[in-house]
Order: C-alpha cells, then sequence, then structure tokens
C-alpha cells in the first residue's frame, strides 16, 4: 500500500484525528518583555485574557529566573512525578507550549555552569532580569482541553473558531 494512503486510512481510523487540524490559521504575533519580580505564567495569563486570544502559543521567550516550579518528565495520571523547585538565576533557554484556559508550558534552564534542566512549567517562574517572549495566536481556531481517557490527563483539542464560539 502507498505509504501516504497508509498513514491517512491510520488517522482516519484512530481517535487522534479529530485533535488534527486539517488547514492553515491566520497568525497573529504578539511581543512582550517582562521585568524583574514579575512572574511569567501568569503574567502570560494575564495578556491571554486581555487580549482575549483563543488558540494562543508561546513561539519563543528568552531571559532569566531566580525561582521556578517544575514537573520532571514520565508523568502518568496516577503518578505525576517529581516535581523540583529552582531557587537560584537560571537563564532561559527556552519556554514553548500552548495558553488555553490549561496552558501547557515545556521550559529549559540552564545555571551558572551551563548545566540544563527542563520539565513541564508549572509557575513560580520569576523574573531575574529580563524575559523577552514572542506569543502567537492561530486566529481561525480555538483551543480547549479535554480528558483523554487513552492518556488520563486533560489534552489539547483544535477546534475552527465560529462567530457563535464564546472565548474559554
Amino acid at each position: 500500500m502507498n505509504p501516504v494512503l497508509y498513514l491517512w486510512f491510520l488517522l482516519l481510523a484512530s481517535d487522534t484525528f479529530a485533535y488534527i487540524q486539517d488547514g492553515p490559521s491566520s497568525l497573529s504575533v504578539y511581543a512582550l518583555r517582562l521585568g524583574p519580580g514579575e512572574e511569567i505564567v501568569t503574567s502570560l495569563f494575564k495578556f491571554v485574557q486581555e487580549k482575549n486570544l483563543r488558540a494562543p502559543f508561546v513561539i519563543t521567550c528568552v531571559g532569566s529566573v531566580t525561582k521556578a516550579t517544575l514537573r520532571l518528565a514520565n508523568a502518568e495520571a496516577q503518578n505525576t512525578n517529581e516535581i523540583i523547585h529552582l531557587k537560584e538565576r537560571l537563564e532561559i533557554v527556552s519556554l514553548v507550549g500552548t495558553l488555553n484556559e490549561e496552558a501547557h508550558l515545556h521550559i529549559s534552564l540552564s545555571d551558572k555552569d551551563g548545566k540544563t534542566i527542563g520539565g513541564h512549567a508549572m509557575g513560580d517562574l520569576e523574573v531575574f532580569t529580563t524575559a523577552e517572549i514572542v506569543i502567537g495566536e492561530l486566529s481561525d481556531l480555538q483551543f480547549t482541553r479535554e480528558m483523554d481517557e487513552r492518556t488520563g490527563f486533560p489534552e489539547l483539542v483544535i477546534r475552527p473558531r465560529s462567530e457563535n464560539t464564546t472565548s474559554a
């Protein structure tokens, strides 16, 4: 069987097909800078609410923090894994993810020796000197989260935005 047709068949036969957007969306881009002492996740939620964004995501972020709370990899619904609280000056190497009501953000941070740690950003990301963040919004889509019985977590659901849809 043709590999492309086989992949298409697998997508049609699986439940995950409902989560795949089949067309392009226009993109709006916003840039913001946070200063010393500001908490990144809280500031991002506030920004998303103020702008009434319905399919927002972090394109890029660089800067530094003095604190961070991360959930490390390999989590399951019954075992959410180790949560660590960092309290030192760290460079933001990367911050990416979706920013809908139940955000899904991953961050990579490096210490004074260049050692890097990363995980699910739980919050408590206090800016040291700056956080330069570029946020995108897919103008034709809407992000929500719904419980996925296969994973045991609320997972991203992507839907076309309609005129009748209210923001989440």
